[in-house]
């Protein structure tokens, strides 16, 4: 289960809660979990299930054929560092940074907004994804967002429309689903949920 990490503070009645940022982000251990802080606030979670895992490589491998043979961007995957703000530093299982946008690709992480990004539920951060992350992302401007659902395997579009993300589908295992930013791209869905 993803887990709030509070932050600390001496007296919370008159002092106000330390805010992480990205320098205490890089004081993390490596000990295999997935650290992230949104607004100040650090959450944790464990690896992610094998069906997550499935989902992710297929969906990575498409994309990176797709961008192999037009390159229009550059396809990411998580363990990666995405500094949305100083304060809000998040590792997207996939994501995608258009060459218009390329300068915010840095040697250590990606020091921006990807144009698209899929996260792929888990049982244990559902929520996150659908709820806070979908949130950030908006505030953050983020073009496109994918988000998997290995159990129900079926893909949720959401494009930004005015400053919103907004719902441009449910897509199930027999339909085709495609990028409204990375032009021409387009999958079977099924494709994604392959053993």
């Amino acid at each position: 289960m993803e887990t709030a990490v509070s932050t600390y503070s001496k007296n919370s009645a008159y002092t106000p809660s330390i805010r992480l940022t990205y320098e205490d982000y890089c004081e993390f251990p490596d000990d295999g979990k997935r650290y992230e802080i949104i607004d100040g606030e650090l959450f944790m979670a464990p690896a992610p299930i094998t069906a997550h895992q499935r989902a992710s490589i297929h969906l990575e491998y498409y994309i990176f054929e797709f961008l192999k043979n037009h390159p229009i961007g550059e396809v990411f995957h998580a363990p990666c560092d995405v500094l949305l703000s100083q304060s809000d530093i998040v590792e997207p299982d996939i994501f995608v940074v258009l060459k218009e946008n390329e300068h915010i690709i840095t040697s250590k992480n990606i020091d921006g907004t990807p144009d698209f990004i899929v996260e792929i539920l888990s049982p244990y951060n559902r929520r996150m994804d659908l709820k806070r992350k979908r949130a950030l992302y908006e505030k953050f401007g983020v073009k496109e967002y994918w988000i998997v659902d290995t159990e129900m395997e079926t893909i949720q579009k959401l494009v930004l429309k005015e400053q919103q993300l907004v719902d441009g589908g449910i897509f199930e295992a027999e339909q085709k689903i495609s990028s409204e930013v990375i032009s021409g791209f387009e999958i079977d869905v099924k494709n994604v949920f392959n053993k």
